[in-house]
Parts: C-alpha cells; structure tokens; sequence
C-alpha cells in the first residue's frame, strides 16, 4: 500500500472540516486576539490542498503500477 493514499485521506478530511469551522466562524470576536486573521480557514486550505496533491501522486503511482 502507498503511503500517500491514507495521509492524502487524513490531510483532505481534516482539511475539510478546519475550513468548514473557520468559514462557519468567520466574523467571531475570537478572531481579534489573532491578528484579525483567520488561521482556521488558511490552515483548512493548506492542508487540504496537501492532502489532494498525495492522493493525485498516489493515484498517479498507482497507474503506473498496473
């Protein structure tokens, strides 16, 4: 089994539900102590595109092999 398809799944899950939490948040006053910034949304984002680069470089691999 590649390596990449289960952390493509975790990052892309995890992903999905801190940008979900940060978009469903956004305007909290919680958000004031950080700058103004969003880092839930940002972080959501980053790890999701992580998340859908290993599962393309896993299904990619995975082409090749069969």
């Amino acid at each position: 089994m590649d390596l990449r398809l289960p952390i493509g799944y975790v990052f892309t899950i995890y992903g999905l539900m801190l940008t979900g939490y940060g978009l469903f948040t956004n305007g909290d006053p919680m958000y004031a102590k950080s700058l103004n910034m969003n880092f839930n949304t940002i972080w959501g984002v980053l790890m999701l595109v992580f998340g859908l680069v290993m599962l393309f470089f896993a299904k990619k691999a995975g082409k090749k092999q069969g």
